[in-house]
């Protein structure tokens, strides 16, 4: 009966105009017939649970037989979160501020929760700053982020009503990138997912990629126009980067023209122990992705997710052997973990 409801909930939870544009965009860029790929996908939401936006990243068109069985669905995904995450300590990484104070050896960074200040509090933690950027402690994507010079005109008795009024309670220091890092694209902090489980006493570095902004706004996050691609586990890049907004791969940033291939992050090594290292804070919370920013300095933690994202690092254009990461999650959690948490 799982599989079933799977099945409906994919099939119809979805629209099938927005369906029928992938097929069209496969087309274009595989030349697979469209007829044929209706059923395919079909098949592959009841057989696997991969929907028809999973079935166009993952290039399922050009994967056929064993191969589509190594890929992590949406529902391994949750499964490993609701296996390993105690709800318990989901509040410690979706309250950004709180984060933020629980985090404090490696955010890197000054911060102020605007709901245990005032404006004077405010007015204090601004001296001396050029820019601020005022965040929703609970919002994800981008989204509820703002960019705030510092003159010698602000009034901070109206900075801290309107902030207050827009509910943007977390204002945090600008985070200095590294030169390379901004090379990438310096309208935002480009910043490296990293996710590590934790299993058996031991944190695991599973996977990283990097997403950086469009040039023009100030969040590198996919839903707000940015790109990414996937490292390797030397700290290379040695893919072209993907666009969700654009459908398209580039070999160099479009705005900045820095060239993907060969791309060396900085101080990558220490980005994962310290992603390691912070997973042994809430050992609880198993299963994180934490987003990174790489300052001249150090590494520093911008952020943590109790969900991780399973379909960027499964991207068509960034897998080799052209085979999915499950396998790898598969070694360390048993050949049966997802069969017994279906």
């Amino acid at each position: 009966m799982g599989k079933i409801k799977i099945f409906f909930r994919r099939l119809f939870g979805g629209s099938f105009k927005r369906m029928f544009n992938q097929m069209n965009l496969i087309h274009k860029e595989t030349g697979a017939a469209r007829f044929p790929m209706f059923f395919d996908i079909i098949w592959c939401i009841f057989r696997y649970g991969v929907g028809y936006m999973d079935y166009h990243v993952f290039g399922f068109a050009k994967i056929e037989g064993k191969k589509r069985r190594t890929f992590m669905t949406m529902n391994d995904n949750s499964a490993i979160s609701h296996a390993l995450n105690s709800k318990e300590y989901f509040r410690y990484f979706d309250d950004k501020a709180l984060f933020d104070e629980k985090f404090r050896d490696f955010i890197g960074r000054d911060y102020l929760d605007l709901r245990n200040a005032d404006s004077n509090a405010l007015k204090a933690f601004c001296e001396g700053k050029k820019t601020v950027f005022a965040k929703h402690v609970n919002d994800f994507g981008g989204s509820g982020i703002s960019r705030e010079d510092i003159t010698p005109d602000t009034d901070f008795d109206v900075l801290f009503k309107r902030l207050c009024e827009n509910k943007q309670f977390l204002v945090e220091e600008e985070l200095k990138q590294h030169e390379k890092m901004n090379s990438l694209s310096p309208s935002s902090v480009n910043t490296i997912r990293i996710v590590t489980l934790y299993y058996n006493g031991e944190a695991h570095f599973m996977y990283a990629l990097v997403r950086m902004s469009n040039g023009q706004t100030c969040v590198d996050n996919i839903c707000s126009g940015g790109m990414y691609v996937s490292i390797c586990d030397d700290g290379v890049i040695r893919k072209p980067a993907y666009c969700d907004a654009t459908g398209q791969y580039y070999t160099e940033h479009p705005f900045t023209k820095t060239v993907f291939n060969g791309f060396e992050i900085p101080m990558f090594k220490e980005a994962v122990e310290m992603c390691r290292k912070a997973a042994l804070v809430y050992p609880k919370v198993a299963y994180i992705g934490w987003d990174v920013a790489i300052t001249p300095e150090r590494p520093v933690l911008v952020e943590g997710n109790t969900l991780p994202s399973y379909d960027m690092v499964q991207n068509y254009g960034h897998i080799d052997e052209k085979t999915g990461i499950k396998p790898k999650f598969e070694a360390i959690l048993g050949k049966d973990f997802f069969k017994k948490a279906k």
